[in-house]
């Protein structure tokens, strides 16, 4: 399982390299060992603050050279914060591996860090700060570990607030970047397909000489405890959230293995806080167990309609949890998390960023070489030590409850200040890059060609890929059935599509809900039937999961009493909904695109799910779940022939009633301007929308050259839309665009986040990029950086088993041929300057875009 190089450079920078040859792709992170626990007293969100500060440049790369170079190399990077590091990544093909080490390198000590940048990024970030506590869920948050975390370093949110960035200056932030960033507090992780003792040297030539520095004494966390106590907030979600909160081990914490565990069985379908969930008490459930370093929270959540009293649903829950308290909880429940856990140590192989992103945790949060460390560690969890830790941890003495209350007008007035006016300039050339990054760079080529899976047909018209990947011992499986519930549900009975994907958690004619769930434990599998159904196995155990998934998609139960207890959920719950803002933003949307007579504007409702009967559900999955219009991929560790076979054993006597049915949607005639504010008191930033449809399906012969334009006009950093209302104006802190198709129908979509007195300028900066898309050719450097940013981006679309069935499911859905990525390549490689804006002009109708408004009313 492990196959790493590990080294120390004398200079203390530690270094991890993890081969993996799942795609022509690397990813590189460096970690910090500092976050928003290290921040000075005073100023919250420092290491956030300083996490912007490093993408605006550094000795050897200026911010817009670093922009520059991130396009051309895909497009893939970002960086986060915690409270306990900041890690950067970058995720690139493999031939540019030599490229991120330069220039992660030349920021390590190198960021420039100017007090013009920071004036700025200020402005920015303020921006993700209104966006982030528009959330309801955000602003609980911030309040959970306020209390939870009292009077140690985590009790402040790692986001920050505007008056800490109002207060900071680029001294402050130099002060902590001398502090925290150096070689000997960091790690540097690299995984993908390298060949680790060459990868070795390159990392000693580029960070060698890099000096190291003393570091100031680590922060330490050590929790007090509090006395039980209730949070009210407003929400505007459609439903209610009741949580209880209690202080739990960190990642570093001897217990820490058996806190997970724990977590895990409390959070079991098998368990009796999701049983409120099919005893109609509660529409959902989960226990989340969240650990810093030092420290954890683990939070039990039920969710309930608006409108209703959750006081029933509170004693329910509390009452889970003292009872699990005092008689603990099944032995095969902590046996079932504990083969979980190890099995998804091995699944996370099956992603290089799932891969890293493991390797990132184990080392930098649980303190750990690897993550065969956490192995060990649940290996040797007990039952007994389970509900130990529950008996000492569940104290309803210590527990904090938090109630999100949803109502048509919630207050978030005391998160609200004021964002700065900032303006930067852009640049208005085409940036020069050194001779070493140039060169990094300078050739463009076609992608590999794509290994295309192998393809079967069952005689009952059942499709099916196989794509065999061996870089873990597993196997995943995707099926698709082609739907159109629009097109589908009887008249009236809408929501009849939903009841029925639901009632499969409920099992088989030959499992009923617990035992579908306990063979799966049994496992270390997971599967899930319906519409859209899937499956991981390890790879011994690929049959056995298969044959339990098949009963269950076949072989539904659809018992009466689930359907009773789910129909007067749905019936509760579709109220509190359907007011949301959040959905009405989204029908707003909809009604924009189409026609007022359009069946895509068909809406579930509390009456027509009332109709519905267990008859209209037996019959709507006898039409609709047909081998006829179902493909099923394999990724993983197996031969094709044994998947087919395998899948032929299993779905070979599915058969098809009655002819195809229609599931693709009719063209519609092109929209036209309107305007729509949806009011949401619960945001202090405004989310916009400029929408319109397109006069075609994925079939339009231009969509390649449109693709290409909109990665110039939307799509990353780098784009004409963030230039313009982020790093220009400072209008957004988020703008992007996009084109969405389907067989028949297309839309173009321009979103961005802006305070309310910024939405008519942003709205008018972005239509004059559009128009300007139209009117001119792109320069050549642009055209230039989209084509290197979209090819050498295609290798990354493949770097994970999920990754690889989406792409080919969603050529099967869409009609489009296996290799419609080679073909998409060519036509790349082949654009013109000319051939893009030609394309704008016929596809895209600036005069139509509607304009959708959630949040408060523009200014």
């Amino acid at each position: 399982m492990d196959s790493a190089v590990r080294a120390t450079l004398p200079n203390g920078l530690r270094v991890v390299i993890v081969p993996d040859r799942l795609a022509p792709v690397v990813q590189t992170q460096v970690i910090y060992l500092a976050g928003s626990a290290a921040a000075p007293d005073g100023f919250p969100g420092t290491a956030h603050a300083l996490e912007h500060m490093m993408f605006n440049g550094a000795r050897q790369l200026g911010r817009d050279q670093l922009s520059t170079l991130s396009a051309r190399i895909g497009n893939n990077n970002n960086a986060f914060t915690t409270e306990d590091t900041t890690q950067f990544y970058f995720q690139a093909p493999a031939q540019n591996l030599d490229l991120l080490l330069h220039l992660e390198a030349d920021r390590m000590r190198g960021a420039l860090l100017s007090e013009a940048d920071w004036d700025h990024e200020r402005g920015a970030i303020e921006q993700e700060v209104s966006r982030d506590l528009s959330s309801p869920i955000e602003r609980y948050l911030v309040q959970q570990n306020a209390i939870l975390f009292a009077g140690t370093p985590y009790e402040h949110d790692a986001l920050g607030t505007r008056p800490s960035f109002e207060k900071t200056d680029a001294h402050l932030l130099r002060r902590f970047y001398d502090a925290w960033y150096q070689p000997n507090n960091a790690i540097l992780l690299i995984v993908g397909d390298v060949d680790p003792q060459s990868t070795l040297a390159r990392v000693k030539e580029q960070f060698g000489s890099l000096p190291g520095h003393p570091l100031p004494p680590a922060p330490t966390v050590k929790l007090r405890p509090f006395q039980a106590q209730t949070i009210h907030l407003d929400s505007d979600l459609g439903a209610g959230f009741l949580t209880i909160a209690f202080q739990m081990p960190g990642a570093r914490d001897p217990d820490y293995a058996t806190a997970q565990i724990l977590a895990d069985a409390l959070g079991s379908q098998r368990g009796a806080l999701f049983a409120l969930v099919p005893q109609g008490k509660a529409l959902q459930t989960e226990f989340d167990y969240s650990a810093c370093a030092q420290a954890g929270s683990g939070v039990a959540l039920a969710a309930f309609p608006k409108g209703q009293d959750p006081k029933a649903l509170l004693a329910s829950v509390r009452a889970v949890l003292a009872d699990i308290r005092a008689h603990g909880v099944p032995s095969a429940l902590v046996d079932a998390a504990r083969r979980k856990e190890i099995a998804n140590l091995e699944f996370n192989a099956d992603s290089i960023t799932d891969l890293t992103e493991s390797w990132a945790t184990a080392m930098s949060l649980n303190g750990l070489d690897s993550p065969a460390g956490l192995v060990q560690a649940f290996q040797r969890v007990t039952p007994e030590q389970v509900n130990a830790l529950a008996a000492r941890l569940l104290d309803p003495d210590h527990a904090l409850t938090g109630i999100l209350t949803p109502t048509d007008s919630p207050n978030p007035a005391a998160m609200q200040g004021k964002a700065a006016e900032n303006f930067i300039t852009p640049p208005n050339h085409p940036v020069q890059l050194p001779e070493w990054a140039q060169k990094e760079i300078s050739a463009l080529n076609l992608p590999p060609a794509t290994t295309l899976p192998t393809a079967y047909t069952l005689p009952n018209g059942l499709h099916i890929l196989v794509q065999p990947e061996h870089v873990s011992h597993t196997v995943k499986l995707f099926g698709l059935i082609r739907h159109n519930d629009d097109l589908q549900q009887p008249k009236g009975k809408e929501g009849v599509a939903r009841l029925t994907s639901q009632l499969f958690l409920f099992g088989s004619k030959t499992r009923d809900r617990l035992t579908l769930a306990a063979d799966l434990d049994a496992l270390a599998a997971e599967a899930a039937a319906g519409p859209s159904f899937s499956m991981s196995s390890l790879t011994p155990a690929f049959d056995r999961t298969l044959s339990i998934l098949a009963d269950n998609e076949l072989h539904p139960a659809f018992p009466a009493q689930a359907f009773a207890v789910l129909q007067h959920q749905t019936v509760s719950e579709l109220p509190g909904v359907l007011q949301s803002p959040g959905y009405r933003f989204q029908r707003a949307s909809l009604h924009a695109l189409n026609q007022p007579t359009d069946p895509s504007l068909r809406e579930v409702s509390p009456q027509s799910v009332s109709g519905a009967t267990l008859a209209d559900v037996q019959d709507y999955y006898r039409h609709t779940y047909r081998p006829d219009l179902t493909t099923i991929v394999v990724v993983g560790d197996i031969a094709p022939e044994q998947a087919r076979d395998a899948i032929a054993r299993e779905f070979g006597g599915w058969k098809a009633e009655g002819p195809k049915p229609v599931v693709d949607l009719p063209q519609r005639p092109l929209s036209k301007s309107a305007a729509i504010t949806v009011p949401d008191g619960g945001r202090l930033q405004d989310e916009v929308y400029l929408l319109e449809n397109v006069g075609s399906g994925i079939g339009n012969p231009d969509r390649y050259a449109l693709a290409v334009g909109n990665e110039i006009l939307g799509s990353g950093f780098a784009s004409r839309l963030m230039q313009d209302l982020r790093v220009r104006t400072g209008y957004a802190y988020s703008a992007e665009s996009a084109f969405e198709w389907s067989r028949q129908r297309g839309a173009f979509l321009m979103a961005f986040g802006a305070d309310p007195n910024k939405v008519h300028l942003a709205r008018t900066a972005a239509i004059g990029e559009l128009k300007t898309m139209q009117s001119q050719p792109v320069s050549a450097d642009e055209l230039a950086s989209a084509k290197a940013s979209m090819l050498r981006g295609m290798p990354m679309s493949r770097a994970s088993f999920d990754d690889l069935a989406g792409l080919y499911l969603s050529y099967v859905n869409l009609g489009l041929p296996l290799d419609e990525q080679d073909r998409k390549a060519r036509a790349i490689f082949a654009m013109t300057p000319d051939a893009v804006s030609k394309a704008y002009r016929q596809w895209v109708r600036p005069q139509d875009l509607s304009q959708i408004v959630r949040g408060p009313t523009p200014g």
